[in-house]
């Protein structure tokens, strides 16, 4: 049974940027809208939870509009003699399994045991055409780009025959666990590498950890590679003869990006870090449109509140200034992909034994990060190098906050000078001296302890005021899940509140942020719209047993239409879905510029 609400809009910035707010060059007034989604109930019977679940139905300022679901493709899909999501060797050579079939990184087979698959899609319109560049998140990472058709009349979109393309990454070492992305302010797809390896480790015992060791399929000799060339933001644009060119953007530091958010002067990106006690990092560039060169500053929480999540003051400190091509050439000085002849760990820092209470030997910083407590410093000379390849470990050098815990989706709401990121618990360094509400020294001892939190494993999602420059002032929680006894289902995070929430989107002419989750404490997850003003939470798409809900992006004016992308991720086998990961749009939406 649909349940209806409003979300009333307020006065917002005209133009467009698909992914999470509006082009934002020039700021007016506009009509205010009033959006109303038909809310869906959990689901109950087993043939709903196999299932995708998706409202049918919006009203835009008193017209009804039908909306529903439009999967656009899925992967093993077959177009153009390219299988979606598979994977490619250092030579753009597929890869296969054992038994001889496709490596597809489709979150149900994966050789490496992510369990992950297609994350994100981006839509890019250029050369009037549209255009799906789609990135994947196994420890080999893909990208593929493929065209759209559009319906003039009706606004749905699909897949057009003969167009898709593999992307190659051949030349920046291939891709790493491609999360969330977005679409910038220019017609480009910005990406993301997460989980990178800790160098450090490398060092003391010649391994690393499965995600790194997977990457030998694709050099063949683990020998060519180097957890350096991992961490980083790609991304693809397309040319005025249709075919991507790709990049790494290196002055945007080495850390778990989850996803790169650029703000509307084109110029600052803020980059959410996702693990255990990790950092918020932000990025200004030089020149607008142009992220190849600028100064990477990490947050200071300064706490004044434990309600809802926490509040805090945010200050930035500034971490340092490079050029895509100065970090390119300490990481591959003789410009010869794969001789791995570029920086190690202990070419940057060094790391020294603690002293028997805790503390650290004269002339070493005691931080604690990912890597937990150490004692550590910079080599003469290495700063630059320690910034940009050891960004999370300098961070906390220089008095910066690395105790978050999952940071994942970013969004901007323009009309309000409001940025949202979510986090999918509160937990770990951001207790205080605990782990899980119980006393644990772990993920504070030897660190700041700036955040000191009660625990909430279901998470919260932050907002943080921006000022004329864009840089955040504080942050505090807007909306936090409800932890609960384990029902019957399985659920233990409360079914009408969110749980584990992940990629985040503002749709700009409303109040109206769109949260999606990726959380095993619902059966189902949950994209929800949740309206800031009025407090209301209801329940847009549920996907299948096993999938998260990534890549909800909204896109404000592709041709007219309006469209929400969402991606179903490795959904079970016994779903509807069969275990394929599938790329889709709820809409076409009219009438929302």
């Amino acid at each position: 049974m649909n349940k209806w609400i409003s979300f009333a809009a307020s006065a917002v910035l005209v133009g467009t940027l698909s992914g999470c707010n509006s082009d934002n060059d020039t700021e007016a007034a506009a009509q205010p809208l009033d959006v109303r989604f038909a809310s869906i109930e959990a689901p109950a019977t087993m043939g709903e939870k196999n299932a995708l679940q998706v409202t049918d139905e919006v009203i835009v300022n008193g017209e009804a509009q039908n909306i529903g679901y439009t999967k656009l493709m899925a992967t093993g899909e077959e177009n153009n003699g390219e299988i979606y999501g598979r994977l490619k060797d250092k030579n753009d050579i597929p890869l296969t399994m054992e038994d001889g079939s496709p490596y597809i990184c489709n979150g149900t087979s994966n050789p490496d045991g992510s369990g992950s698959g297609l994350d994100y899609f981006s839509i890019l319109q250029k050369n009037g055409k549209l255009y799906m560049v789609s990135q994947f998140e196994c420890q080999i990472g893909a990208y593929y780009m493929s065209e759209l058709e559009q319906d003039a009349k009706t606004g749905a979109l699909s897949v057009k025959p003969g167009t898709m393309r593999f992307i190659s990454q051949k030349e920046y070492f291939g891709g790493f666990v491609h999360c969330a992305g977005m679409k910038t302010p220019w017609e480009t797809h910005l990406g993301s590498e997460e989980y990178p390896s800790d160098a450090k480790l490398l060092q003391e015992d010649g391994t690393l950890d499965p995600y790194y060791d997977f990457v030998e399929e694709y050099w063949g000799d683990l020998k060519l590679s180097n957890p350096y060339y991992y961490g980083w933001t790609p991304e693809v644009s397309i040319d005025s003869n249709g075919n991507p060119n790709y990049t790494k953007h290196y002055v945007l530091g080495r850390l778990s990006h989850e996803l790169s958010y650029v703000m509307p002067d084109r110029k600052t990106v803020y980059m959410s870090d996702d693990g255990t006690n990790v950092g918020l990092f932000m990025f200004v560039a030089d020149k607008a449109e142009d992220l190849s060169a600028g100064t990477i500053y990490a947050a200071k929480w300064t706490q004044k509140g434990t309600a809802n999540g926490g509040s805090a003051d945010i200050s930035w400190v500034a971490l340092g200034h490079a050029t895509d091509a100065e970090i390119r050439n300490m990481l591959d000085p003789d410009n010869n992909v794969g001789t791995n002849d570029g920086i190690r760990f202990d070419d940057i820092m060094e790391i020294a034994e603690a002293n028997g209470d805790g503390s650290c030997p004269a002339g070493y910083s005691s931080i604690n990060t990912s890597a937990y407590h150490e004692c550590i410093r910079v080599k003469p000379g290495m700063e630059k190098a320690a910034a940009f390849f050891e960004t999370r470990r300098y961070a906390a050098m220089k008095g910066a906050t690395t105790e978050f815990r999952k940071e994942e989706g970013i969004t901007f709401d323009a009309a309000n000078n409001r940025l949202y990121v979510a986090m999918s618990q509160v937990a770990y360094g951001m207790e205080d001296f605990a782990k899980k509400g119980k006393a644990k020294r772990t993920y504070d001892e030897g660190g700041e302890n700036h955040i000191r939190l009660p625990y909430n494993p279901c998470g919260t999602v932050y907002a943080l005021d921006v000022d004329s420059n864009y840089r955040a002032t504080n942050m505090y929680g807007v909306l936090s899940g409800t932890p609960i006894e384990e029902d019957a289902e399985g659920n233990r995070c409360h079914l009408d509140g969110i749980s584990n929430p992940d990629n985040v989107t503002f749709l700009p002419n409303s109040n109206t942020l769109v949260i999606g989750e990726d959380t095993s404490s619902h059966v189902n997850n949950v994209v929800w719209a949740y309206d800031v003003e009025r407090k209301a939470l209801q329940r847009v798409l549920t996907t299948p047993l096993g999938a998260e809900a990534t890549s909800p992006f909204w896109y404000n004016d592709v041709n007219g239409y309006g469209y929400l992308t969402v991606v179903t991720m490795h959904p079970s086998k016994s779903s509807e879905e069969l275990g394929e990961s599938s790329a889709g749009v709820i809409g076409a939406f009219k009438g929302l510029k």
